[in-house]
């Protein structure tokens, strides 16, 4: 599944048609099958078709932007973790928000992430060096690791916002209207924008984002303690993270 510069044009219905198959297994077809038929969607894919057609790259590939939702069944959706946007390095970003598991290398944002999660969960017992970058492991305990965008241009940050900005819409309405509350950690003004669009029975967290402690080349993130919160909310059935 991939968009070619030579032919800028995309088939619209190909493209849904593989992702609804890709989505099936997870459950998730069901929740975004509305969008992906959509009007919407369709200027997604030919917005990202022209820019590849311009000779402009964008990160990651069609094949893993619905990653995020592969990973995480939605029949064990309990936690919506919503960052900013991909990694804008080639062949970094995994589909899966803050994931490294194409490279196996955690960037920044993740390096704070882990170093938050064992000072604040594991009190500092863990090894970092030998924590698997590849994030799939929380996604498969059911949280969604969302960005407010699912792309971004090669080397640039926050291009795509617009973009997605239908889909991060429709998605938000559709997951607030659950009746069992779930957990959103916000992390970031980008995420923290869309806090609004959350119905009120459900447990709103939030905290800055990883990447502004690597901008200030702080030697720790503060997490805000969201990671014990998320797991005080949730109980018994808490997150290995």
């Amino acid at each position: 599944m991939t968009l070619k510069s030579q032919t800028p044009q995309v088939n619209h219905d190909e493209v849904v048609y593989k992702m609804s198959e890709m989505l099936k297994d997870s459950g998730w077809h069901s929740v975004l099958k509305g969008f992906l038929v959509s009007e919407d969607f369709k200027r997604i894919l030919e917005t990202l078709s022209t820019t590849v057609g311009e000779g402009k790259r964008f990160t990651p590939p069609l094949k893993q932007v619905f990653r995020a939702f592969q990973e995480c069944p939605l029949d064990k959706l309990r936690v919506i973790i919503v960052g900013q946007d991909p990694y804008p390095q080639l062949g970094v970003a995994d589909g899966i928000a803050f994931s490294c598991g194409n490279t196996g290398k955690p960037e920044a944002s993740l390096r704070y992430i882990l170093g938050a999660v064992n000072d604040t969960v594991y009190e500092g017992k863990l090894d970092i060096k030998t924590v698997d970058p590849n994030l799939q492991r929380w996604s498969n305990q059911g949280i969604l690791m969302l960005n407010t965008a699912l792309t971004t241009e090669i080397g640039k940050i926050g291009k795509h916002f617009d973009i997605w900005q239908p889909f991060i819409a429709y998605l938000i309405d559709m997951l607030s209207k659950n009746e069992r509350p779930l957990v959103w950690v916000f992390m970031g003004k980008q995420a923290q924008n869309l806090i609004e669009l959350v119905d009120d029975h459900h447990h709103i967290l939030s905290c800055s984002h990883p990447a502004s402690a690597a901008y200030q080349k702080q030697h720790k993130w503060d997490c805000n303690n969201v990671f014990n919160e998320v797991n005080n909310i949730l109980g018994k059935e808490f997150i290995t993270w």
